[in-house]
């Protein structure tokens, strides 16, 4: 019985490890999109086709949860981690395709910047869940929470000076509520980042 529940607990961690590679990749997809805003709808439809896959993601480890009677981490941290994980790049995709559906002709500086980021952000995620299936190395998750908490804050801040230059400059109306739209999804991807944060940092001090 012992032999038959280890590949069910690494699946976990395989799971957690495609999740935020998934991150990672959608991040950088949205990045990509922002830097070079040019054959847009193939890479919007690219966006989504990732969210779909963290979608699945999300549900194989949920029905992997409803199978398994021993698992590596504390059932909670499990499914809370998944549907964070899910959250970024749910997020992530709705920004971009807000962009589609707004018509947005040209990108701003500032969500760029954010883009430039939230990139930052997915990696130091994905490096922490690389960590997660060794206790041996989970206190060094640690050092990468700390980062993405920096990295929320410096989101923080360009989300703030993204909407003080909203209404400074001479925008639309319409523009105006278009972007602010888009900053907020993305601020939000930001903060689900810091979710995972803290969620890694509860698994650490229960396991470590």
């Amino acid at each position: 019985m012992r032999l038959s529940l280890i590949p069910r607990e690494e699946k976990f961690f395989d799971y957690f490890q495609k999740g935020s590679g998934n991150l990672v990749e959608v991040a950088t997809s949205l990045s990509d999109l922002l830097s070079d805003y040019n054959d847009i709808e193939r890479k919007i439809e690219y966006i989504t086709e990732l969210e779909h896959r963290g979608d699945a993601l999300t549900h194989q480890i949920m029905e992997q949860l409803h199978r398994s009677f021993i698992t590596p981490l504390d059932r909670e941290d499990i499914a809370l981690l998944a549907h964070t994980l899910d959250d970024v790049t749910d997020f992530i995709e709705s920004a971009a395709d807000t962009m589609l559906v707004y018509k947005i002709k040209e990108p701003t500086k500032r969500a760029c910047q954010m883009g430039t980021t939230i990139v930052k952000a997915a990696i130091e995620v994905d490096k922490s869940i690389t960590l997660l299936r060794n206790p041996a190395q989970l206190r060094r998750i640690l050092e990468h929470c700390i980062e993405i908490n920096r990295l929320e804050n410096e989101g923080d801040e360009i989300f703030r000076k993204a909407l003080a230059e909203l209404f400074a400059d001479s925008m639309s109306i319409t523009d105006v509520i278009k972007w602010r739209e888009i900053y907020e999804q993305i601020e939000n991807a930001m903060d689900k980042c810091e979710d995972i944060a803290n969620v890694l940092e509860g698994v650490v001090l229960k396991n470590a």
